[in-house]
């Protein structure tokens, strides 16, 4: 076994699943600043980044986040794989970083 996944399962949801669900991400760079503002002061659930939220950037930032939650087991990760629909993804691969 190299992880349990209720472990892995916990991480991913504490780091991404419990940030990033039902959001709406922003560049803080954003011409729309004022849409997110708007948003924000409705209620909704918005996050700015620092970077442009397409699923390639958000799978980097996703990796990051994980490998640092999990480099303090010792563990490493291998991969991730950011589903947008059944055809549509975008994957990260430790071995091209």
């Amino acid at each position: 076994m190299v992880i349990d996944f209720s472990d892995l399962k916990k991480i991913v949801k504490e780091e991404v699943v419990d940030v990033f669900d039902h959001a709406t991400v922003f560049n803080k760079n954003t011409p729309h600043i004022e849409l997110a503002n708007e948003l924000k002061a409705r209620d909704h659930h918005v996050i700015l980044v620092d970077y442009q939220p397409t699923s390639e950037m958000m799978v980097i930032d996703f990796a990051s986040k994980i490998k640092r939650t999990i480099a303090r087991k010792h563990w490493l990760v291998h991969s991730l794989r950011l589903q947008e629909t059944e055809t549509s993804f975008a994957e990260w691969f430790a071995s091209d970083n």
